[in-house]
């Protein structure tokens, strides 16, 4: 079919066409009037998410934005806030409300019924790059849907503090039981740690490890020396007077006083022997005097030959107690300093569930929200729908379709020759020639307007 025979059916048909469009229309006319209007109210909500937090201080990243508006989406329309829109405006103690829920036999509670309602009747909307979101809600009463459009706003708000809330308190409540555990921990170590040092007698493990070290290098010291000594003393016996002298001189202060004395004593004598006789008192007195300071400094020098021998072995017996009781110190201070780890790594534990716990508080405390309300929801003055001209707009394009296609069956029902190429085409014979006696100029135009389109 072309464009000429479908331009003839439809003129053909105009009447049935014209006739579906006025039937469309009016019936969507009357249908329009007889619905009942519906309202619409819109709160308008933004969203605060980006920048630190002023209680944490924590920053958002910007990949997470998708997800928590999708996120703050699913919460608006979840069951709890629709409740909590119940609770706050006591719709479940409606005396009108009841009776409904009544006749409604669902199995769901009062409560729960009334926020499935709602739910029902609410929309959300919010734009891709934007932080706005407009929560709107229908109904037959204006400033009702007003009403239940601001709740909503309210309800997520309070929700969305909640969510922040919680959390932070159940966190606060574990923290506290942890840090009754982590005190209990950090005062037993602290007692073994005291306990320990009482039973010890430690106050500063390396400070007294220092002091008893250096008696200890002290007592080497003197080993050296006494084992010098006792090397002098060893000389005298095999025969080394000068050696074992010159050792005990070096180490005797009363020796070398009698050593001094005797010189001088000799001295004397040396120079009375010269003068006098051997029978003279003088030389008697001189030479007993000698003699006399000869048998001390020989006695003392012997006794420091013996002493050497004990002094030597009561240092070697002293050095070996006191290395005996460095190792045992050492031992101690490395007991000690595990003890000090065991208290260390306890109070940093507790210092670290005090700090956590100090924060989740605060955080719990808190009633700062990221949501706020940008616009309250007014009572509207014009019904959202039903919106007349629109629908007249569609069923005109609606009903055109409809008389179109209508026009289009008919003619297949009944079909009629409509031009010369009908005839060829049924009888398959050519056309020589066409009347147009008696047609009107009108009508002849119009039959000789698809062949001028054609």
């Amino acid at each position: 079919m072309d464009f000429s025979r479908f331009f003839l059916i439809i003129l053909a048909r105009h009447k049935l066409i014209l006739l579906t469009l006025i039937v469309t229309m009016s019936t969507t006319l009357l249908v329009s009037l007889l619905m009942s209007k519906s309202y619409k109210s819109t709160a308008v909500m933004v969203l605060t998410h980006k920048g630190a937090d002023p209680v944490t201080g924590l920053i958002m990243s910007p990949q997470q934005i998708t997800g928590y508006m999708a996120t703050q989406l699913d919460i608006i329309k979840s069951s709890r806030t629709a409740l909590m829109v119940v609770d706050q405006l006591r719709l479940d103690q409606n005396e009108a409300v009841a009776s409904q829920h009544k006749q409604s036999n669902s199995s769901l509670g009062m409560r729960e019924w009334l926020a499935a309602l709602l739910l029902k009747n609410l929309e959300i909307e919010t734009s891709r790059d934007s932080s706005v979101i407009r929560i709107s809600f229908k109904g037959t009463d204006p400033a009702f849907t007003a009403v239940i459009a601001n709740a909503f706003a309210n309800a997520y708000q309070e929700i969305s503090i909640r969510l922040t809330v919680e959390p932070s308190q159940k966190a606060a409540t574990y923290f506290t039981d942890q840090l009754n555990v982590l005190r209990d921990r950090l005062e037993t170590a602290q007692k073994k740690l005291t306990q320990y040092q009482h039973s010890h007698g430690i106050v500063d493990a390396d400070f007294r490890l220092d002091v008893e070290t250096k008696r200890l290098n002290d007592l080497a010291s003197q080993l050296v020396v006494a084992q010098a000594d006792l090397i002098g003393a060893e000389s005298k016996q095999e025969g080394g007077n000068r050696i074992s002298e010159a050792h005990s001189i070096a180490r005797n202060t009363v020796i070398n006083n009698l050593k001094i004395n005797l010189s001088q004593a000799e001295s004397r004598f040396s120079d009375i022997a010269q003068k006098l006789g051997k029978n003279h008192p003088s030389y008697i007195g001189a030479k007993a005097e000698v003699d006399k300071l000869r048998s001390e400094l020989s006695r003392h020098i012997s006794f420091t030959d013996r002493s050497a021998v004990n002094q030597e072995a009561e240092i070697r017996k002293a050095l070996e107690e006191q290395k005996i009781k460095v190792l045992a110190l050492n031992r101690s201070r490395d007991e000690l300093q595990i003890l000090e780890r065991e208290v260390d790594g306890a109070q940093q534990a507790y210092n670290s569930a005090m700090q956590r716990l100090n924060q989740t508080s605060l955080e719990g405390q808190s009633n700062l929200s990221s949501v706020s309300i940008l616009d309250t929801a007014k009572t509207p003055d014009k019904p959202d729908s039903p919106k007349i001209l629109l629908n007249l707009t569609l069923s005109a394009f609606l009903g055109t379709l409809l008389g179109v296609g209508a026009g289009l069956l008919a003619e297949m029902i009944d079909r009629r020759v409509r031009s010369a190429e009908d005839l060829v085409d049924v009888l398959h014979a050519p056309v020589l020639g066409i009347i147009k006696r008696g047609i009107p100029k009108e009508r002849g135009l119009q039959l000789v307007l698809p062949r001028l389109l054609r």
